[in-house]
């Protein structure tokens, strides 16, 4: 009992003289709550725009317009409707031929089509469809031809993705993301982190060797190890789990391991906070965990506009952005060229910082 008594107080006392793990165990989830908090309270249904040629009837228009989140906009002899559905970031457009309804979805977000369905099916009730009879015929009697909608059917297709694409589809490209961010960053801080408790990084800053060099040396090091890494997880998500890509697999790459960078040099400026690996595991909730939320899981489109702002600090953000247009959309670099220049900008900003504070560690 006595060693027992012995051992539970020098836990304790170590525990409340290491205020930093305190800090990150008891504060850390108190920011992730009010986090999750403001993101989901913030959040609203956002307005989706529907494209709807000339040919569909007013009648159709009216019974959309009355929905609170949509926003019909009219086009006139629309040509080449999926492109306009993807350069006017419409979330549908509808059209008619004869007695077929036909509805284009941009279905990046099968969850948006989904709704949009279940919304059309409400629209096109049977009064709808007897208004729309009687405002076809009428316009066609002006011409002294017949027209007749009774028997109407609905044509759906997809700008992207098909009808059996589910919101996962969406998601999973995101995920590789996610889990090359993750273990990269995780992997890095440790290591550096073993070097310098372990007096390794002490005696090499004992050295005249630059500290732009440590820092670029760690950074090639540990970079060829994280390139590998991400270009085996980008290969079996794509070969072995055979998940589609409709763009071309080297942006795919060249995004994976500009992530896999960020996440690199991240790792080493959070592993100078962290005095044990017990630390660093504790900085996950407050690096980590945040970017999911902004990483394009939850649709930015239905945050509150200051909340939204705050997903411009994280690569998640441009890495899901970039991921979602190749692999989903089949875009390329004139529509993900933004995203990766901000990597690299997040890459070379760490880097710098971690060469001026590689300084406090250099006694000679």
């Amino acid at each position: 009992m006595i060693r027992f008594k012995a051992i539970f107080f020098r836990v304790l006392r170590e525990m409340f003289r290491d205020k930093r793990t305190l800090t990150l165990m008891f504060i850390a989830p108190l920011v992730i709550l009010s986090l999750m908090n403001v993101l989901f309270t913030s959040s609203d249904d956002p307005t989706l725009t529907i494209g709807v040629d000339a040919s569909v009837p007013t009648a159709i228009t009216d019974a959309l317009e009355e929905s609170d989140h949509v926003t019909v906009k009219d086009y006139f002899a629309a040509t080449n409707i999926s492109q306009t559905v993807a350069t006017d970031n419409l979330a549908a457009f509808i059209s008619l031929s004869n007695s077929t309804i036909k509805v284009v979805y941009e279905n990046s977000d099968p969850s948006q089509t989904s709704a949009l369905k279940v919304l059309l099916a409400n629209v096109l009730t049977a009064d709808t469809i007897k208004d729309m009879a009687e405002e076809l015929q009428q316009a066609a009697a002006t011409t002294g031809t017949e027209y007749s909608v009774t028997n109407y059917s609905v044509d759906n297709s997809y700008v992207y993705g098909d009808s059996s694409t589910t919101f996962f589809d969406k998601i999973f490209p995101i995920l590789i993301g996610f889990f090359v961010f993750f273990f990269v960053f995780l992997i890095s801080g440790i290591a550096l982190l073993k070097e310098r408790t372990s007096g390794t990084l002490e005696r090499i800053l004992a050295t005249p060797v630059k500290r732009s060099e440590i820092v670029l040396g760690y950074l090639a090091g540990y970079g060829v190890f994280a390139i590998i890494q991400t270009v085996l997880i980008v290969f079996f998500a794509i070969y072995v789990l055979q998940v589609d890509v409709a763009g071309n697999i080297g942006w795919v790459l060249v995004s994976n391991i500009l992530l896999a960078l960020v996440a690199l040099v991240l790792g080493i400026f959070v592993s100078t906070f962290a005095s044990s690996e017990f630390q660093m595991m504790q900085f996950l909730p407050i690096v980590v965990i945040p970017q999911i939320f902004f990483s394009g899981i939850i649709s930015l489109d239905s945050m509150a506009n200051w909340v939204k702002s705050l997903s411009y600090f994280f690569p998640l953000t441009y890495e899901g952005d970039a991921l979602t247009s190749v692999m989903l959309k089949g875009q390329g670099w004139s529509d993900i060229w933004q995203d990766l220049i901000i990597l690299t900008g997040f890459i070379i900003l760490f880097t710098l910082i971690n060469i001026l504070g590689m300084k406090r560690y250099r006694k000679v």
